[in-house]
């Protein structure tokens, strides 16, 4: 679980907060740091490979397939991850446009205002024009024109699922009309949800850096911490080990009962709990986990929630069968958890979020752990595994690993947490 808009008793940071790099707002891949009193922590992502040119081909390939089968012109689709995903290019979204037009045949298009131009080229990956708008021009009829320019002159074109209406409006206007507009999810879903060998290569890598960064933070949290010092410590942490920090969410105390926090300062005492969130990034594939437990001796309910919680998260592993719909995962976690004694269903105290959420370029990807969700389980599909349980006014207990779908059946990234007093 994770957002970017944390309350206070967390901190958000990314590399480039850390390290002072950034590139086009997405954070640079992080060097390995030298920081004070993180002795012992050296770079895990030497390694790592980033995703291939001719994988990136194959994914371009797939997708124009699935458009001529659908009689579908081209897809448009603005920055974000989606974007990276097909293309390589990795930018941030503003007012002014930067997109692609990926046709259902021949080479793709990307337009950009002209002054970000060189930087746009820097990560395009694959072969394609790169179309400059000036500030007084319109990319709206840059996009329509580099339609036309591949044949796609009328009938359906597609738009990826999270394009801003400003652009497809304005796509319509330049156009006068003369194209119909589909959403372009299932398109992009039918690409993208299934994760490749180097795909889940950088998952495990991202997976690894922020086990071993939670583990050297758990055993460096003092009595009167804070929890922005305690994200502090996770962030430099995950960027002496090679990561690029995403998020590290710390909720202590009291906060620990609501999944996103709370406004109240808190400080670390004897007895506290201390839930973390936290993720990074590899290349641009992520990790996402969360452990929870107690500064001192445990009280007998705080073992007995934490103990549920785990069995939650092995019941989830155990539904987990090739066809299975993954929201019955949800379910199952659900139904055990009434019969323990919390909900029912998602009423607090309890579980008041999904089980789980697909993951891979972004932190939160189709399809989802929750109930009503028919998406069949297949191999190379990715998840987190989190059902915590929240008690308002008192505390919260969240474990999450991430896992991915295989013929043999759900394999984790990191093994569970052993128990409260040995949570990593």
């Amino acid at each position: 679980m994770r957002r970017r808009d944390f309350l206070t008793g967390t901190v958000a940071a990314t590399a480039a907060a850390s390290t002072g790099l950034l590139l086009a707002g997405r954070p640079a891949q992080a060097a390995p740091a030298a920081a004070t009193g993180l002795a012992g922590l050296a770079s895990m992502t030497a390694g790592a490979k980033p995703i291939s040119v001719d994988e990136r081909l194959a994914r371009i390939a797939k997708l124009q397939r699935l458009m001529v089968d659908q009689k579908i012109g081209a897809l448009i689709l603005e920055s974000g991850s989606s974007l990276d995903y097909f293309t390589g290019v990795q930018w941030h979204r503003s007012e002014r446009t930067t997109a692609a037009v990926i046709p259902a045949r021949g080479d793709i298009v990307v337009v950009t205002p002209a002054f970000e131009e060189p930087s746009i080229r820097e990560t395009l990956a694959v072969k394609g024009d790169v179309q400059p708008w000036n500030e007084h021009e319109s990319p709206f009829a840059r996009l329509v024109g580099a339609l036309r320019d591949r044949g796609v002159s009328s009938g359906p074109i597609a738009f990826e699922a999270t394009t801003r209406l400003f652009i497809v409006d304005g796509v319509r206007d330049a156009s006068g009309g003369a194209y119909r507009v589909v959403s372009g999810d299932a398109l992009v879903k039918a690409v993208r949800l299934i994760k490749s060998p180097a795909e889940l290569a950088l998952m495990q890598t991202a997976n690894d850096v922020t086990l071993a960064a939670l583990r050297y933070v758990h055993g460096n949290v003092r009595p009167g911490m804070r929890p922005d010092e305690i994200g502090a410590m996770m962030n430099a942490a995950t960027v002496a080990l090679g990561g690029a920090p995403e998020f590290a969410l710390v909720l202590i105390n009291e906060a620990s009962a609501y999944p996103h926090g709370s406004r109240q300062p808190q400080t670390l005492h004897e007895g506290s709990v201390i839930l973390m969130d936290v993720g990074c990034t590899v290349h641009g594939y992520q990790s996402d986990i969360s452990r929870t437990w107690v500064m001192g001796q445990p009280t007998a309910k705080q073992r007995k929630v934490w103990d549920t919680v785990k069995r939650g998260q092995e019941i989830a592993l155990s539904t987990a069968k090739l066809g299975t719909p993954v929201g019955a995962i949800d379910d199952a976690v659900r139904a055990y958890y009434e019969k323990e004694g919390w909900g029912p269903g998602y009423h607090l105290p309890g579980l008041p979020h999904r089980t789980g959420h697909g993951i891979g370029l972004d932190g939160h990807e189709p399809p989802y752990l929750v109930h009503g969700d028919s998406t069949p389980l297949a191999p190379g599909m990715c998840f987190s595994d989190e059902p915590g349980i929240y008690i308002p006014g008192e505390f919260g207990i969240r474990l999450e690993d991430c896992w991915h779908m295989t013929e043999a059946g759900p394999k984790l990234f990191t093994e569970l947490a052993k128990s409260i007093e040995d949570p990593i």
